[in-house]
């Protein structure tokens, strides 16, 4: 099928976004990499020369809980001193002007709550980075949300604010100097068992989603036509995420790709239709440019959308 001759034209899309109604956005961590927070993926993929995925897993933290705490309570900590950007927020200003809006996020750092994003318009797909749960698969113990930073003194190293000097590397990222080893005793304990250990509340790699989360979602997407689907800051590698936009997709959908590299020759390969579109850059910038017949225009002094 040939590509939309204006696949990058953002008045082409907002004669496509005055003709909708049904609009759902699939979002990755590429949305929040304005705020400041590593995807984890590409250039920096690495956490102290691990890779990321690495440390997210069940048999990773059965292996060294220590080390993985360290890793998600630095990544706890950076999500606490960042600020959500123009496109957390223009998002959260289309769910507030659209009730047939749906947003899904891989991500787990919290901001789209911060944007004050209507929660019955948001479905976090991979958990919160501040959710805490009992790793004990025979224990029901959860903390929908804890923002203390450190959780307790043996994470202290992970608390420690970034250098304001881009030229300064981080005490904690330091590979030339070992990680403390700290025994499981140290960590936080389930309050419920007071046996097993906490532990984040995010999916891990080896873990299923929600059941529950997915039949809604599914739902939603089965029970009419979409119009138009954002795929927002992400590489589209992760499934079941990946295939969602797809399952979307019917007959004058438009699946618009958001992203830095959504207008290489390897993002426009994902054009599949004539009603997709592709906008390569930096999501917090672009997403307020093509929402803005809805949302209003993007006031950075005032930190809101003016209409």
């Amino acid at each position: 099928m040939p590509r939309n001759p204006n696949y990058n034209s953002i008045p082409a899309f907002h004669a496509k976004l005055a003709r909708s109604r049904r609009i759902l956005a699939v979002c990755g961590a590429g949305l929040s990499a304005s705020s400041g927070l590593p995807t984890f993926r590409g250039a920096d993929g690495l956490w102290r020369n691990y890779e990321a995925t690495a440390l997210a897993s069940p048999k990773a933290f059965k292996n060294d809980p220590g080390m993985v705490w360290m890793f998600y309570a630095y990544r706890r900590h950076m999500a606490l001193r960042a600020e959500p950007n123009a496109g957390h927020y223009a998002l959260a200003e289309l769910a507030r002007q659209n009730p047939e809006f749906l947003c899904l996020s891989q991500n787990v750092d919290n901001l789209h709550i911060r944007a004050n994003h209507p929660s019955g318009q948001l479905k976090l797909l991979h958990g919160s980075l501040f959710a805490l749960k009992c790793s004990s698969p025979t224990c029901s113990y959860t903390e929908p949300e804890n923002l203390e930073s450190p959780l307790c003194p043996a994470l202290a190293a992970a608390a420690v604010d970034a250098p304001s000097s881009p030229t300064e590397i981080h005490p904690l990222l330091d590979t030339t100097k070992p990680l403390p080893t700290i025994p499981p005793s140290s960590l936080p304990h389930c309050a419920q068992c007071q046996t097993a250990l906490l532990r984040p509340g995010v999916v891990w790699f080896g873990e299923s989603l929600d059941s529950d989360m997915l039949a809604d979602m599914d739902e939603w997407i089965r029970r009419e036509k979409v119009d138009v689907v954002l795929v927002v800051g992400t590489s589209s590698l992760v499934w079941p995420a990946a295939g969602i936009a797809e399952a979307a997709r019917g007959p004058g959908t438009s699946v618009v790709h958001v992203n830095v590299d959504a207008e290489s020759p390897e993002g426009l390969a994902r054009l599949v239709d004539k009603e997709d579109f592709s906008f390569g850059g930096d999501a917090a910038e672009v997403l307020p440019r093509l929402l803005e017949p809805v949302v209003g225009r993007w006031d950075e002094e005032r930190g809101e959308f003016r209409r």
